[in-house]
Protein backbone atom coordinates (compact mmCIF):
# COMPACT_ATOMS: atom_id res chain seq x y z
CA UNK A 1 0.00 0.00 0.00
CA UNK A 2 1.00 3.73 -0.53
CA UNK A 3 0.20 6.30 1.69
CA UNK A 4 -0.17 9.81 0.57
CA UNK A 5 -1.35 11.87 3.34
CA UNK A 6 -2.58 15.91 4.49
CA UNK A 7 -2.29 16.29 0.54
CA UNK A 8 -4.31 19.96 -0.32
CA UNK A 9 -6.55 20.08 -2.83
CA UNK A 10 -7.87 23.21 -4.12
CA UNK A 11 -11.63 23.69 -4.90
CA UNK A 12 -13.29 26.57 -7.29
CA UNK A 13 -13.20 28.98 -4.93
CA UNK A 14 -9.52 28.33 -3.91
CA UNK A 15 -10.75 26.82 -0.83
CA UNK A 16 -8.27 23.85 0.05
CA UNK A 17 -9.03 20.87 1.02
CA UNK A 18 -7.03 17.97 3.15
CA UNK A 19 -7.35 14.38 1.71
CA UNK A 20 -5.96 11.46 2.50
CA UNK A 21 -4.87 9.04 -0.38
CA UNK A 22 -4.35 4.89 0.24
CA UNK A 23 -3.62 2.96 -3.24
CA UNK A 24 -2.34 -0.49 -4.13
CA UNK A 25 1.56 0.00 -4.56
CA UNK A 26 1.47 -1.93 -8.22
CA UNK A 27 1.30 0.96 -11.29
CA UNK A 28 -2.10 1.05 -12.51
CA UNK A 29 -5.69 2.98 -12.59
CA UNK A 30 -7.72 2.01 -10.45
CA UNK A 31 -11.84 2.67 -9.55
CA UNK A 32 -11.67 4.75 -6.34
CA UNK A 33 -13.84 4.76 -3.37
CA UNK A 34 -14.31 8.23 -2.06
CA UNK A 35 -15.17 9.14 1.47
CA UNK A 36 -15.68 12.41 3.07
CA UNK A 37 -17.60 13.43 6.52
CA UNK A 38 -16.73 16.03 9.61
CA UNK A 39 -15.45 13.17 11.02
CA UNK A 40 -11.60 13.74 11.59
CA UNK A 41 -9.99 12.00 8.77
CA UNK A 42 -7.09 11.09 11.30
CA UNK A 43 -9.06 8.68 12.70
CA UNK A 44 -9.68 6.79 9.83
CA UNK A 45 -6.51 5.02 8.42
CA UNK A 46 -5.33 1.27 8.66
CA UNK A 47 -2.72 2.98 11.20
CA UNK A 48 -5.57 3.36 13.69
CA UNK A 49 -7.16 0.06 12.95
CA UNK A 50 -3.24 -1.86 13.30
CA UNK A 51 -3.55 -0.09 17.22
CA UNK A 52 -7.40 -0.51 17.71
CA UNK A 53 -9.22 -4.08 17.18
CA UNK A 54 -13.78 -3.93 16.10
CA UNK A 55 -14.97 -2.54 19.13
CA UNK A 56 -18.54 -3.16 19.87
CA UNK A 57 -21.12 -0.66 20.70
CA UNK A 58 -20.81 -2.26 24.58
CA UNK A 59 -16.75 -1.36 24.80
CA UNK A 60 -15.15 1.71 26.65
CA UNK A 61 -13.45 1.80 23.52
CA UNK A 62 -16.06 1.78 21.11
CA UNK A 63 -16.06 5.86 18.98
CA UNK A 64 -18.90 6.42 16.26
CA UNK A 65 -16.17 8.61 14.21
CA UNK A 66 -14.40 5.53 13.11
CA UNK A 67 -16.42 5.20 10.03
CA UNK A 68 -14.91 5.87 6.63
CA UNK A 69 -14.86 2.35 5.97
CA UNK A 70 -12.06 -0.76 5.82
CA UNK A 71 -9.19 0.95 4.02
CA UNK A 72 -6.48 -2.59 3.51
CA UNK A 73 -10.05 -4.78 2.32
CA UNK A 74 -10.52 -1.85 -0.25
CA UNK A 75 -6.71 -2.01 -1.34
CA UNK A 76 -6.69 -5.52 -1.14
CA UNK A 77 -9.27 -5.66 -4.02
CA UNK A 78 -8.28 -3.33 -6.60
CA UNK A 79 -9.64 0.08 -5.06
CA UNK A 80 -7.54 3.26 -3.86
CA UNK A 81 -9.23 4.65 -0.91
CA UNK A 82 -9.45 8.30 -0.39
CA UNK A 83 -10.22 10.15 2.37
CA UNK A 84 -10.92 14.01 2.17
CA UNK A 85 -12.23 16.62 4.75
CA UNK A 86 -15.01 18.94 4.31
CA UNK A 87 -14.19 22.53 4.54
CA UNK A 88 -14.69 24.22 7.51
CA UNK A 89 -13.32 20.82 9.39
CA UNK A 90 -9.99 20.06 11.12
CA UNK A 91 -7.22 20.23 8.79
CA UNK A 92 -9.44 21.87 5.67
CA UNK A 93 -9.84 25.68 4.80
CA UNK A 94 -12.55 27.72 4.70
CA UNK A 95 -16.51 27.48 6.82
CA UNK A 96 -18.45 24.85 6.61
CA UNK A 97 -21.68 25.52 4.98
CA UNK A 98 -20.10 26.70 1.50
CA UNK A 99 -19.40 23.51 -0.04
CA UNK A 100 -22.28 23.22 -2.31
CA UNK A 101 -19.72 21.86 -5.12
CA UNK A 102 -17.18 20.85 -3.08
CA UNK A 103 -17.41 17.25 -3.98
CA UNK A 104 -17.87 17.24 -7.67
CA UNK A 105 -14.55 19.60 -7.51
CA UNK A 106 -12.90 16.39 -5.72
CA UNK A 107 -14.21 13.98 -7.93
CA UNK A 108 -12.76 16.07 -10.77
CA UNK A 109 -9.60 16.14 -8.79
CA UNK A 110 -9.48 12.24 -7.95
CA UNK A 111 -10.83 11.79 -11.79
CA UNK A 112 -6.95 13.78 -12.89
CA UNK A 113 -4.92 11.52 -10.93
CA UNK A 114 -2.38 9.12 -12.83
CA UNK A 115 -3.64 5.88 -10.11
CA UNK A 116 -7.27 6.73 -11.17
CA UNK A 117 -9.18 4.59 -13.91
CA UNK A 118 -12.04 7.76 -13.67
CA UNK A 119 -15.06 5.46 -12.19
CA UNK A 120 -15.63 6.64 -8.33
CA UNK A 121 -17.81 5.11 -5.71
CA UNK A 122 -18.66 6.43 -2.57
CA UNK A 123 -18.16 4.82 0.92
CA UNK A 124 -18.52 5.17 4.94
CA UNK A 125 -21.52 5.49 7.24
CA UNK A 126 -23.25 7.70 8.99
CA UNK A 127 -21.82 11.40 8.66
CA UNK A 128 -19.86 9.42 5.54
CA UNK A 129 -23.03 8.12 3.99
CA UNK A 130 -24.60 11.72 4.54
CA UNK A 131 -22.16 13.34 1.94
CA UNK A 132 -22.51 10.53 -0.54
CA UNK A 133 -26.20 12.03 -1.06
CA UNK A 134 -24.77 15.13 -1.32
CA UNK A 135 -22.46 14.28 -3.64
CA UNK A 136 -24.94 12.35 -5.89
CA UNK A 137 -27.04 15.34 -5.83
CA UNK A 138 -23.86 17.18 -7.48
CA UNK A 139 -24.26 15.49 -10.43
CA UNK A 140 -20.56 14.31 -11.28
CA UNK A 141 -20.40 11.98 -14.04
CA UNK A 142 -17.66 10.00 -13.01
CA UNK A 143 -19.58 9.31 -9.19
CA UNK A 144 -21.29 5.82 -10.74
CA UNK A 145 -23.02 4.65 -7.51
CA UNK A 146 -23.01 5.06 -3.86
CA UNK A 147 -23.39 3.28 -0.75
CA UNK A 148 -24.75 5.11 2.01
CA UNK A 149 -25.27 2.87 4.83
CA UNK A 150 -26.83 5.02 8.21
CA UNK A 151 -28.06 7.33 5.83
CA UNK A 152 -28.56 10.76 7.30
CA UNK A 153 -31.57 12.65 6.81
CA UNK A 154 -33.64 12.69 4.00
CA UNK A 155 -35.31 16.26 4.48
CA UNK A 156 -33.62 19.57 4.81
CA UNK A 157 -29.87 17.49 4.73
CA UNK A 158 -27.88 15.69 6.07
CA UNK A 159 -29.11 16.91 10.01
CA UNK A 160 -32.74 18.14 8.83
CA UNK A 161 -35.04 18.90 11.76
CA UNK A 162 -38.03 16.31 10.55
CA UNK A 163 -35.53 12.78 10.31
CA UNK A 164 -33.68 13.68 13.04
CA UNK A 165 -36.67 15.21 15.37
CA UNK A 166 -39.26 13.29 14.51
CA UNK A 167 -42.21 14.86 16.22
CA UNK A 168 -40.82 18.00 16.59
CA UNK A 169 -38.98 16.25 20.32
CA UNK A 170 -35.59 17.69 20.61
CA UNK A 171 -32.53 15.23 21.44
CA UNK A 172 -29.15 15.69 22.16
CA UNK A 173 -26.96 13.59 19.92
CA UNK A 174 -24.72 16.47 18.62
CA UNK A 175 -24.12 17.62 22.14
CA UNK A 176 -22.73 14.08 22.65
CA UNK A 177 -20.89 14.29 19.45
CA UNK A 178 -19.49 17.45 20.34
CA UNK A 179 -16.49 15.97 21.92
CA UNK A 180 -15.13 14.50 18.56
CA UNK A 181 -16.26 17.49 16.75
CA UNK A 182 -13.37 18.97 14.17
CA UNK A 183 -15.50 21.69 13.17
CA UNK A 184 -13.89 25.02 13.28
CA UNK A 185 -16.02 27.08 15.57
CA UNK A 186 -14.63 30.61 16.68
CA UNK A 187 -14.45 30.93 20.74
CA UNK A 188 -15.35 34.70 21.99
CA UNK A 189 -17.33 37.26 24.09
CA UNK A 190 -20.64 36.17 22.56
CA UNK A 191 -21.71 39.39 19.91
CA UNK A 192 -25.05 40.79 19.42
CA UNK A 193 -27.12 38.90 16.67
CA UNK A 194 -29.04 40.54 14.23
CA UNK A 195 -32.32 41.13 15.24
CA UNK A 196 -33.89 38.67 14.26
CA UNK A 197 -31.67 35.81 15.69
CA UNK A 198 -31.04 37.75 18.79
CA UNK A 199 -35.06 37.32 19.43
CA UNK A 200 -34.97 33.52 18.86
CA UNK A 201 -31.99 33.24 21.41
CA UNK A 202 -33.90 35.37 24.08
CA UNK A 203 -36.82 33.27 23.91
CA UNK A 204 -34.89 30.19 23.62
CA UNK A 205 -32.42 31.40 26.71
CA UNK A 206 -36.00 32.07 29.02
CA UNK A 207 -37.10 28.19 27.69
CA UNK A 208 -37.40 26.63 31.23
CA UNK A 209 -37.36 23.28 29.65
CA UNK A 210 -33.56 24.34 28.03
CA UNK A 211 -32.72 25.92 31.13
CA UNK A 212 -32.35 22.81 33.25
CA UNK A 213 -30.15 20.61 31.21
CA UNK A 214 -27.48 22.64 32.29
CA UNK A 215 -25.50 21.12 29.63
CA UNK A 216 -27.84 22.75 26.86
CA UNK A 217 -27.85 25.62 28.53
CA UNK A 218 -24.60 26.42 28.55
CA UNK A 219 -24.56 25.74 24.88
CA UNK A 220 -27.00 28.75 24.39
CA UNK A 221 -25.29 31.24 26.64
CA UNK A 222 -22.28 31.55 23.87
CA UNK A 223 -24.77 32.33 21.38
CA UNK A 224 -23.78 29.49 18.50
CA UNK A 225 -19.94 29.77 19.02
CA UNK A 226 -20.03 25.98 20.01
CA UNK A 227 -21.92 22.60 18.95
CA UNK A 228 -23.69 24.96 16.24
CA UNK A 229 -26.58 21.55 15.27
CA UNK A 230 -27.81 21.75 19.23
CA UNK A 231 -27.84 25.49 19.21
CA UNK A 232 -29.55 26.18 16.16
CA UNK A 233 -32.41 23.27 16.67
CA UNK A 234 -32.85 25.08 20.14
CA UNK A 235 -33.30 28.72 18.36
CA UNK A 236 -34.92 27.08 15.62
CA UNK A 237 -36.77 24.30 17.00
CA UNK A 238 -38.91 23.41 13.70
CA UNK A 239 -38.56 23.07 9.95
CA UNK A 240 -38.07 25.94 8.26
CA UNK A 241 -40.32 26.46 5.27
CA UNK A 242 -39.92 25.06 2.06
CA UNK A 243 -37.77 22.30 3.53
CA UNK A 244 -39.85 19.09 2.20
CA UNK A 245 -40.49 20.71 -1.52
CA UNK A 246 -36.54 21.67 -1.66
CA UNK A 247 -35.73 17.95 -0.69
CA UNK A 248 -38.56 16.87 -3.10
CA UNK A 249 -36.77 18.49 -6.31
CA UNK A 250 -33.62 16.55 -4.16
CA UNK A 251 -34.70 13.78 -4.39
CA UNK A 252 -35.08 14.35 -8.90
CA UNK A 253 -31.53 14.82 -8.99
CA UNK A 254 -30.25 12.08 -7.89
CA UNK A 255 -29.93 9.40 -10.45
CA UNK A 256 -27.41 7.10 -10.03
CA UNK A 257 -27.88 3.88 -7.97
CA UNK A 258 -27.44 3.83 -4.41
CA UNK A 259 -27.22 0.60 -1.85
CA UNK A 260 -29.05 2.29 1.28
CA UNK A 261 -30.11 1.00 4.81
CA UNK A 262 -29.27 0.90 8.20
CA UNK A 263 -29.69 -1.38 11.65
CA UNK A 264 -32.53 -1.65 14.20
CA UNK A 265 -30.18 -0.09 16.69
CA UNK A 266 -30.46 3.58 14.95
CA UNK A 267 -34.46 3.85 15.85
CA UNK A 268 -32.48 5.86 18.82
CA UNK A 269 -30.53 8.24 16.15
CA UNK A 270 -33.75 8.45 13.93
CA UNK A 271 -32.03 10.33 11.24
CA UNK A 272 -30.19 6.54 9.79
CA UNK A 273 -33.57 4.83 10.30
CA UNK A 274 -35.68 7.38 8.58
CA UNK A 275 -33.21 8.67 6.30
CA UNK A 276 -32.74 5.59 4.34
CA UNK A 277 -36.38 4.69 4.24
CA UNK A 278 -37.61 8.05 3.15
CA UNK A 279 -34.30 8.05 0.13
CA UNK A 280 -35.15 4.51 -1.02
CA UNK A 281 -39.07 5.39 -0.81
CA UNK A 282 -38.32 9.09 -2.90
CA UNK A 283 -35.73 8.74 -5.47
CA UNK A 284 -35.70 6.97 -8.89
CA UNK A 285 -33.06 4.58 -9.58
CA UNK A 286 -31.28 1.45 -9.14
CA UNK A 287 -31.69 0.65 -5.93
CA UNK A 288 -31.57 -1.72 -2.96
CA UNK A 289 -31.95 -1.40 1.05
CA UNK A 290 -31.00 -3.42 3.80
CA UNK A 291 -32.06 -3.35 7.61
CA UNK A 292 -29.53 -5.07 9.98
CA UNK A 293 -30.38 -6.44 13.79
CA UNK A 294 -30.07 -4.40 16.62
CA UNK A 295 -26.53 -4.62 17.40
CA UNK A 296 -24.95 -1.64 16.38
CA UNK A 297 -21.73 -1.81 14.14
CA UNK A 298 -18.46 -2.15 15.76
CA UNK A 299 -15.87 0.61 15.19
CA UNK A 300 -13.35 0.87 13.37
CA UNK A 301 -16.09 0.60 10.84
CA UNK A 302 -15.23 -2.69 8.53
CA UNK A 303 -18.72 -5.06 8.54
CA UNK A 304 -20.81 -5.29 4.89
CA UNK A 305 -17.70 -5.02 3.26
CA UNK A 306 -18.19 -8.00 1.30
CA UNK A 307 -21.53 -6.34 -0.07
CA UNK A 308 -19.98 -3.08 -0.40
CA UNK A 309 -17.51 -4.85 -2.34
CA UNK A 310 -19.59 -7.04 -4.61
CA UNK A 311 -21.56 -3.82 -5.38
CA UNK A 312 -18.44 -1.85 -6.55
CA UNK A 313 -17.42 -4.59 -8.41
CA UNK A 314 -20.55 -4.81 -10.32
CA UNK A 315 -20.83 -0.48 -10.84
CA UNK A 316 -17.54 0.52 -11.11
CA UNK A 317 -15.64 -2.69 -12.55
CA UNK A 318 -18.71 -4.56 -14.91
CA UNK A 319 -18.50 -8.03 -13.11
CA UNK A 320 -21.36 -10.28 -12.94
CA UNK A 321 -21.50 -10.12 -9.44
CA UNK A 322 -25.30 -11.12 -9.05
CA UNK A 323 -26.43 -8.38 -6.84
CA UNK A 324 -28.37 -6.94 -9.22
CA UNK A 325 -30.40 -10.68 -9.52
CA UNK A 326 -31.17 -10.45 -5.73
CA UNK A 327 -34.42 -8.76 -4.15
CA UNK A 328 -33.82 -4.85 -3.78
CA UNK A 329 -34.92 -5.23 0.29
CA UNK A 330 -33.30 -7.40 2.67
CA UNK A 331 -33.82 -6.87 6.38
CA UNK A 332 -32.78 -8.49 9.66
CA UNK A 333 -36.38 -10.15 10.96
CA UNK A 334 -35.60 -10.12 15.28
CA UNK A 335 -37.23 -12.60 17.19
CA UNK A 336 -37.06 -15.57 14.40
CA UNK A 337 -33.51 -14.49 14.04
CA UNK A 338 -32.82 -15.03 10.90
CA UNK A 339 -32.61 -13.00 7.27
CA UNK A 340 -35.39 -12.14 4.79
CA UNK A 341 -36.18 -10.29 1.54
CA UNK A 342 -38.94 -8.17 0.08
CA UNK A 343 -39.59 -6.51 -3.11
CA UNK A 344 -40.15 -2.94 -1.58
CA UNK A 345 -40.56 -0.82 2.08
CA UNK A 346 -43.14 -1.19 3.28
CA UNK A 347 -43.10 -4.87 2.26
CA UNK A 348 -46.18 -4.75 -0.56
CA UNK A 349 -47.84 -8.32 1.43
CA UNK A 350 -48.30 -5.83 4.92
CA UNK A 351 -51.64 -6.42 6.23
CA UNK A 352 -52.55 -3.38 8.59
CA UNK A 353 -53.86 -4.41 11.73
CA UNK A 354 -55.20 -2.03 14.33
CA UNK A 355 -54.55 -3.18 17.93
CA UNK A 356 -57.05 -1.30 20.50
CA UNK A 357 -56.10 -0.05 23.68
CA UNK A 358 -58.17 -1.60 25.98
CA UNK A 359 -59.95 -1.68 29.72
CA UNK A 360 -57.46 -3.05 32.21
CA UNK A 361 -54.34 -1.77 30.58
CA UNK A 362 -54.33 -4.40 26.95
CA UNK A 363 -54.01 -4.57 23.51
CA UNK A 364 -56.76 -6.05 21.86
CA UNK A 365 -57.57 -6.38 18.22
CA UNK A 366 -61.37 -6.32 18.64
CA UNK A 367 -62.92 -2.17 18.83
CA UNK A 368 -63.99 -1.26 21.71
CA UNK A 369 -68.28 -1.22 22.27
CA UNK A 370 -69.91 1.91 22.47
CA UNK A 371 -70.82 3.14 26.11
CA UNK A 372 -74.47 2.49 25.12
CA UNK A 373 -73.71 -0.94 25.95
CA UNK A 374 -70.96 -0.75 28.55
CA UNK A 375 -72.10 2.53 30.59
CA UNK A 376 -70.72 5.91 30.66
CA UNK A 377 -67.52 4.35 33.08
CA UNK A 378 -66.49 3.08 29.77
CA UNK A 379 -65.43 6.69 28.56
CA UNK A 380 -63.21 6.94 31.84
CA UNK A 381 -59.61 7.70 30.75
CA UNK A 382 -56.32 5.91 32.22
CA UNK A 383 -53.93 8.92 33.85
CA UNK A 384 -50.37 8.85 34.68
CA UNK A 385 -48.45 12.06 36.00
CA UNK A 386 -44.93 12.57 34.94
CA UNK A 387 -42.54 14.81 37.47
CA UNK A 388 -39.67 16.54 35.48
CA UNK A 389 -36.16 14.99 35.24
CA UNK A 390 -35.43 17.79 37.63
CA UNK A 391 -37.28 15.81 40.45
CA UNK A 392 -37.39 12.45 39.43
CA UNK A 393 -35.36 9.49 37.38
CA UNK A 394 -38.76 7.30 37.48
CA UNK A 395 -40.31 7.65 34.39
CA UNK A 396 -44.14 6.92 35.10
CA UNK A 397 -45.99 5.24 32.34
CA UNK A 398 -49.27 3.33 30.96
CA UNK A 399 -48.17 -0.36 29.60
CA UNK A 400 -50.65 -2.07 27.36
CA UNK A 401 -50.16 -5.79 26.33
CA UNK A 402 -51.80 -8.67 24.42
CA UNK A 403 -52.61 -11.54 26.03
CA UNK A 404 -49.91 -14.24 25.29
CA UNK A 405 -49.88 -14.55 21.43
CA UNK A 406 -51.26 -18.32 20.51
CA UNK A 407 -49.25 -18.00 17.31
CA UNK A 408 -46.11 -16.53 15.78
CA UNK A 409 -46.95 -12.63 14.88
CA UNK A 410 -44.23 -11.30 12.46
CA UNK A 411 -44.28 -7.27 12.54
CA UNK A 412 -42.16 -5.64 10.22
CA UNK A 413 -42.46 -1.85 8.83
CA UNK A 414 -43.42 1.96 9.86
CA UNK A 415 -45.84 2.12 12.73
CA UNK A 416 -48.83 4.62 13.67
CA UNK A 417 -50.40 5.34 17.08
CA UNK A 418 -53.87 6.92 17.00
CA UNK A 419 -53.95 8.26 20.52
CA UNK A 420 -57.60 10.55 22.29
CA UNK A 421 -55.66 12.33 25.45
CA UNK A 422 -56.27 14.97 27.14
CA UNK A 423 -53.18 16.98 29.19
CA UNK A 424 -53.55 19.81 32.32
CA UNK A 425 -50.94 21.94 30.54
CA UNK A 426 -50.11 23.61 27.43
CA UNK A 427 -47.85 20.85 25.93
CA UNK A 428 -46.04 17.36 26.61
CA UNK A 429 -44.05 15.21 24.90
CA UNK A 430 -45.46 11.74 23.93
CA UNK A 431 -42.68 9.15 24.11
CA UNK A 432 -44.41 5.77 23.22
CA UNK A 433 -42.09 2.13 23.17
CA UNK A 434 -43.00 -0.92 21.35
CA UNK A 435 -41.89 -3.93 23.65
CA UNK A 436 -41.56 -7.83 22.53
CA UNK A 437 -42.66 -9.02 26.39
CA UNK A 438 -42.45 -13.27 27.02
CA UNK A 439 -42.05 -15.73 26.65
CA UNK A 440 -45.63 -15.88 29.06
CA UNK A 441 -47.13 -19.36 29.90
CA UNK A 442 -49.56 -17.62 32.06
CA UNK A 443 -53.27 -17.43 32.59
CA UNK A 444 -54.90 -14.38 34.33
CA UNK A 445 -57.19 -15.73 37.11
CA UNK A 446 -58.82 -14.76 40.68
CA UNK A 447 -56.46 -17.38 42.14
CA UNK A 448 -53.60 -16.29 44.68
CA UNK A 449 -50.51 -15.65 42.33
CA UNK A 450 -52.43 -15.81 39.29
CA UNK A 451 -53.95 -12.15 39.20
CA UNK A 452 -51.00 -10.62 37.97
CA UNK A 453 -48.77 -10.35 35.27
CA UNK A 454 -45.65 -12.17 36.17
CA UNK A 455 -42.89 -9.24 36.97
CA UNK A 456 -40.71 -11.48 35.85
CA UNK A 457 -41.12 -11.86 32.14
CA UNK A 458 -37.97 -10.23 29.92
CA UNK A 459 -38.71 -7.39 27.77
CA UNK A 460 -37.20 -6.42 24.63
CA UNK A 461 -37.54 -2.88 23.49
CA UNK A 462 -37.80 -2.95 19.92
CA UNK A 463 -38.41 0.93 18.69
CA UNK A 464 -39.51 4.32 20.06
CA UNK A 465 -42.54 7.31 18.82
CA UNK A 466 -41.95 10.26 19.56
CA UNK A 467 -44.73 13.83 19.38
CA UNK A 468 -44.85 17.32 20.83
CA UNK A 469 -47.98 17.39 21.67
CA UNK A 470 -47.73 21.30 19.75
CA UNK A 471 -46.36 19.86 16.98
CA UNK A 472 -49.18 17.47 15.90
CA UNK A 473 -50.59 19.14 13.13
CA UNK A 474 -50.60 17.03 10.19
CA UNK A 475 -49.38 17.59 6.36
CA UNK A 476 -52.41 15.79 4.97
CA UNK A 477 -51.17 15.49 1.37
CA UNK A 478 -48.24 13.59 2.29
CA UNK A 479 -49.69 11.78 5.41
CA UNK A 480 -49.90 7.85 5.17
CA UNK A 481 -52.14 5.94 7.50
CA UNK A 482 -48.36 3.87 8.67
CA UNK A 483 -46.33 7.24 8.21
CA UNK A 484 -48.57 10.30 9.48
CA UNK A 485 -46.09 13.33 8.14
CA UNK A 486 -46.58 16.39 10.65
CA UNK A 487 -46.08 20.16 9.33
CA UNK A 488 -43.45 20.75 11.98
CA UNK A 489 -43.17 24.13 10.27
CA UNK A 490 -43.00 27.38 12.82
CA UNK A 491 -46.78 28.89 11.70
CA UNK A 492 -47.91 25.30 12.48
CA UNK A 493 -46.94 24.89 16.04
CA UNK A 494 -50.53 25.30 18.13
CA UNK A 495 -50.44 24.29 22.01
CA UNK A 496 -53.06 22.66 23.68
CA UNK A 497 -55.96 23.56 25.25
CA UNK A 498 -54.90 22.24 28.91
CA UNK A 499 -58.09 19.38 29.50
CA UNK A 500 -59.13 19.23 25.90
CA UNK A 501 -59.25 15.95 24.65
CA UNK A 502 -57.10 15.84 21.09
CA UNK A 503 -56.37 13.14 18.65
CA UNK A 504 -52.70 12.72 17.41
CA UNK A 505 -51.07 9.85 15.22
CA UNK A 506 -47.82 9.40 16.24
CA UNK A 507 -45.29 8.02 14.08
CA UNK A 508 -43.55 4.88 15.45
CA UNK A 509 -40.57 4.47 13.49
CA UNK A 510 -40.40 0.77 11.59
CA UNK A 511 -39.25 -2.54 12.73
CA UNK A 512 -39.01 -6.22 11.99
CA UNK A 513 -39.77 -8.57 14.26
CA UNK A 514 -41.45 -11.55 15.15
CA UNK A 515 -43.23 -12.01 18.17
CA UNK A 516 -43.27 -15.95 19.28
CA UNK A 517 -46.07 -17.90 20.18
CA UNK A 518 -46.40 -17.46 24.43
CA UNK A 519 -44.94 -13.88 23.88
CA UNK A 520 -46.87 -10.59 24.42
CA UNK A 521 -46.92 -7.20 22.13
CA UNK A 522 -46.55 -4.25 24.78
CA UNK A 523 -46.72 -0.51 24.32
CA UNK A 524 -45.79 1.55 26.86
CA UNK A 525 -46.96 5.20 26.61
CA UNK A 526 -44.55 8.03 28.43
CA UNK A 527 -43.58 11.64 28.29
CA UNK A 528 -39.96 11.50 29.90
CA UNK A 529 -36.78 9.67 29.16
CA UNK A 530 -33.48 10.13 31.89
CA UNK A 531 -29.80 10.73 30.79
CA UNK A 532 -28.07 7.37 31.95
CA UNK A 533 -24.72 9.38 32.89
CA UNK A 534 -24.02 12.15 35.11
CA UNK A 535 -23.41 15.48 33.89
CA UNK A 536 -26.01 14.84 31.39
CA UNK A 537 -24.26 12.21 29.50
CA UNK A 538 -25.04 8.56 28.56
CA UNK A 539 -23.62 5.18 29.25
CA UNK A 540 -23.25 3.65 26.29
CA UNK A 541 -22.25 4.67 22.57
CA UNK A 542 -24.83 8.10 22.05
CA UNK A 543 -28.43 6.78 22.67
CA UNK A 544 -29.46 10.11 23.05
CA UNK A 545 -32.07 11.09 25.90
CA UNK A 546 -34.54 14.46 24.85
CA UNK A 547 -35.58 17.76 25.49
CA UNK A 548 -38.35 16.76 27.71
CA UNK A 549 -40.84 19.12 30.55
CA UNK A 550 -39.67 20.96 32.96
CA UNK A 551 -43.59 21.36 34.19
CA UNK A 552 -45.56 17.97 36.20
CA UNK A 553 -47.93 16.99 33.32
CA UNK A 554 -51.02 14.37 33.77
CA UNK A 555 -52.16 12.94 31.29
CA UNK A 556 -55.18 11.00 30.05
CA UNK A 557 -55.63 8.67 27.70
CA UNK A 558 -59.00 7.58 26.23
CA UNK A 559 -59.53 4.47 24.67
CA UNK A 560 -63.68 4.16 24.06
CA UNK A 561 -65.66 3.41 21.14
CA UNK A 562 -65.50 7.46 20.57
CA UNK A 563 -62.36 7.74 21.12
CA UNK A 564 -60.48 4.93 19.82
CA UNK A 565 -57.21 4.95 20.54
CA UNK A 566 -54.98 1.63 18.56
CA UNK A 567 -51.58 1.27 17.16
CA UNK A 568 -51.97 -0.27 13.50
CA UNK A 569 -48.93 -2.59 13.08
CA UNK A 570 -47.83 -4.07 9.73
CA UNK A 571 -48.69 -7.84 10.03
CA UNK A 572 -46.59 -9.99 7.98
CA UNK A 573 -48.70 -13.29 6.81
CA UNK A 574 -47.01 -16.41 7.37
CA UNK A 575 -45.92 -18.41 4.52
CA UNK A 576 -48.72 -21.11 4.03
CA UNK A 577 -46.64 -24.05 4.93
CA UNK A 578 -46.10 -22.23 8.43
CA UNK A 579 -49.50 -21.42 9.45
CA UNK A 580 -51.16 -23.32 12.33
CA UNK A 581 -53.26 -25.95 11.39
Amino acid sequence: MIEERDISVAMRDGTRLAVDVYRPDKPDKYPVLYAAALHNKDLQGPDIADILPPQPAHAPLWFGPIEAGDTRRFIANGYVHVIAQPRGSAKSEGHYGHEDTDHYDLIEWITQQPWSNGKVGMVGISGYAGEQWRAAAQGHPALKAIFPYDACSAYGGMFGFRDFNPGGVLHTFPYLLDVFSTVHESRDRPAELPPAEEELWRRAMQNPDFKQYINLYNILTQKGQRTFIMYLMMTHPWEFDGTVERAEETFKKIKIPFYTGSGAYAYTYKLHWLGAQHYFQNVDAPKKLLFTGPAHLERPFHQHHDEIIRWYNHWLKGENTGIMDEPPVRYWLMGANEWRTGTDWPLPETQWKKYYLSHWETLSTEPPRPASELGAAAREPDVFTQMPVTRTTKVERLRYMTDPLPHDVTVAGPITLTLHAAIDQEDTNWIVVLKDVGPDVSVRTAREGERDVPSSLSERELTRGWLKASYRVLDDKRSKPWEPFHKLTQDSLAPVKPGEVVEYQIQILATANQFKAGHRICLDITSMDVPTGTGAMTNVEYIPYHVCSSKTVTHRIYRDAERPSHLLLPIIPQPRDQRPA
